[in-house]
């Protein structure tokens, strides 16, 4: 019986200290904010949009995985 009320009471002190642990962070404040090292500079206007520009692209590549190519020939080679 003592044992029941002994376990009772230990196991509450996690809670209690989640519960105390909950509480400190949600009072806390956060620090001020740090204030900035340098200034934003906002005078300068932002540069003229330019047509993007394209690359020619090169020559496709022909792999085993592609499905127009021509089938192959058997390479035959001469019987000695």
């Amino acid at each position: 019986m003592v044992e029941i009320i002994f376990l009772m009471l230990v196991l509450k002190l996690p809670i209690l200290y989640l519960i105390g642990v909950v509480y400190w962070a949600v009072k806390a404040e956060p620090p001020p904010p740090e204030p900035a090292l340098l200034p934003a500079a906002t005078e300068q206007e932002p540069p003229p949009l330019s047509p993007p520009q394209f690359r020619p692209r090169g020559p496709r590549r022909k792999g085993p995985d592609r499905r127009d190519r021509a089938p192959r020939r058997a390479v035959r080679f001469p019987v000695r």
